[in-house]
């Protein structure tokens, strides 16, 4: 089959997320840097990537990613993204195709018009799509959807200095101690001009590794309600109605206000600096997690993470005595085995979603920076 190294006199200026307007400015040196990039052992395309791949519905950024690339989280450097477009990507669709250019050792986008061949290669119509069209419900996620969409509506974790701030339940009419849908609750604090609340249930404390400080809780996630009435000037009591609920309301259920769902098309990417950071815990109270199972790490916002980040899995290296050396400490290396893909964030903690493990995650183990 024909390697298609002359590709790039057809496909310049089709940069699936950046605009053209941004690479004419500057196509030659981003083409320039993404050759340097390319050949750097972290993001070398592999031996036998394909020339092209049609995009179907199903497919993931990680996933097209790994069948060129050694190191999927490569994907921004390749196509001569810069930070803002990492933030804000243009979206894939199906139909589209993403092809090799050997030449410059880079990816690009591109739609076939019609089966016309000139010279060996494809015919490409150039289809730039705006940031408005980004948000159509075809466009391919960065992660399976599925793995992450129930982390994304509901808080699942709060943070030590979240919950002392959250409203709370403090009674119920005519005494009851649950509440369900379509009854009355009470609430106090301060709704900071909210009416539509998730109710949540502080569960399980989660601990810094690093320090052994309690940084969050597990939320279980109990239902919504929506403010009926605001307080009398004798009280400060605010009358909510209960819209739905997965489980009983109780008196100290804590609220949070209703925020809408993330985008799912996250850019996989390294940090800007340099991450270690340690896993908290294993979703659903296990200690060991899989491939494509939820994690959380003791770094966030706070921390310069942000949606999309990507770090390796490691070992955290054990401390053993050396017997050759005077019964001497030593910390062995820690080991890489997978990364995780951050795609919530807190202050300062994180959710990732369990990439390409050959070994199973354990509570300890460390989260950092690509090497």
């Amino acid at each position: 089959m024909k390697k298609f190294s002359t590709i790039a006199a057809i496909l310049v200026g089709s940069l699936p997320f950046a605009s053209s307007s941004a690479f004419a400015v500057s196509g030659e040196a981003t083409i320039a840097q993404a050759q340097v990039v390319a050949r750097s052992s972290k993001c070398a395309f592999l031996p036998d990537a394909p020339d092209k791949h049609v995009v179907v519905s199903g497919d993931t950024l990680w996933g097209i990613s790994s069948k060129f690339l050694q190191n999927p989280w490569c994907w921004p450097q390749v196509w001569g993204m810069n930070k803002e477009e990492i933030r804000n990507p243009h979206w894939i669709y199906p139909g589209q195709i993403v092809y090799f250019d050997r030449a410059n050792q880079r990816l690009r986008l591109g739609n076939v018009s019609g089966n016309g061949v000139v010279g060996g290669v494809p015919t490409v119509k150039l289809s730039p799509r705006s940031r408005v069209e980004g948000l159509g419900a075809n466009a391919i996620p960065a992660i399976p959807a599925s793995a992450i969409e129930p982390f994304l509506v509901h808080p699942m974790i709060v943070e030590v200095n979240t919950l002392e701030r959250t409203p709370r339940i403090v009674a119920a009419p005519e005494s009851k101690v649950n509440m369900g849908q379509g009854e009355k609750t009470y609430v106090r604090g301060d709704l900071d001009g909210g009416t539509s609340f998730q109710v949540f249930r502080p569960g399980v404390p989660l601990k810094d590794p690093d320090n052994g400080n309690i940084i969050g809780y597990e939320a279980a996630f109990v239902g919504t309600v929506k403010l009926a009435r605001e307080p009398d000037d004798d009280n400060d009591v605010y009358t909510f109605n209960v819209v739905n609920s997965k489980l009983e309301m109780s008196v100290g259920d804590r609220l949070l206000p209703v925020t809408p769902t993330p985008i799912l098309s996250y850019v996989p990417h390294p940090p800007e600096d340099e991450i270690r950071a340690r896993v908290v815990s294993v979703y659903g109270g296990v200690s060991v997690a899989g491939q494509n199972q939820i994690i959380t790490i003791n770094r966030g916002k706070e921390h310069g993470l942000d949606l999309g980040t990507v770090l390796s899995l490691q070992r955290y290296g054990e401390v053993i005595t050396d017997r050759t050396d005077g019964n001497r400490k030593v910390k062995l290396p820690d080991e890489q085995y997978g990364h995780v893909f951050i795609f919530r964030l807190f202050d300062n903690i994180s959710y990732g979603l369990v990439m390409q493990v050959t070994d199973f995650v354990k509570v300890g183990d460390v989260a950092r920076s690509p090497q």
